[in-house]
């Protein structure tokens, strides 16, 4: 997609978010560092030692198990080594427009039919077909009516 999108700074169209499963709220527990201010840039220099050295400028992600990090994707960010008795455990997910379709394969025929409609829309769902990614109808975005629903008619854009 940057390929494709060769502008200075990129646009911003998706984020991510870290849940972290474990406790990384001090150092050296294989935080994930970040270099603030770095998402209005399309290349950063590396530090010697590579892609595997840490970033001039990088601050670590200081995250208590149950925290959840939401951040724009094109912030440069890296891991960084585990030096506590327990294993770094984060799940990191991608939201972007309807349009963009996932790159990874994932397989949910084992799972699928359990799915309520929200999460079923929250792993790419379109059941009116492929005007359901671009032009949606309630029927594509069960999240859109049920925030209507509880939090308001004014909490939801069209």
């Amino acid at each position: 997609m940057n390929a494709e999108m060769d502008v200075d700074p990129r646009p911003m169209i998706s984020l991510k978010v870290a849940f972290f499963l474990s406790d990384c709220g001090d150092v050296d527990r294989g935080n994930f560092y970040v270099l603030p201010g770095s998402q209005l840039q399309n290349s950063i220099d590396f530090p010697e030692g590579g892609r595997k050295a840490l970033p001039e400028g990088g601050i670590p992600v200081l995250a208590p198990a149950g925290s959840a990090v939401f951040f724009d994707r094109r912030l440069w960010h890296t891991a960084s080594a585990n030096y506590w008795k327990d294993a770094r455990q984060v799940l990191f997910y991608g939201y972007s427009y309807r349009w963009l379709r996932p790159r990874d394969n994932v397989t949910m025929s084992h799972y699928w039919d359990r799915l309520d409609p929200i999460r079923k829309q929250l792993f790419g769902a379109a059941p009116t077909g492929g005007y359901g990614y671009t032009s949606p109808t309630d029927a594509d975005v069960p999240l859109r009516t049920w925030l209507a629903e509880h939090v308001g008619p004014d909490a939801v854009a069209r």
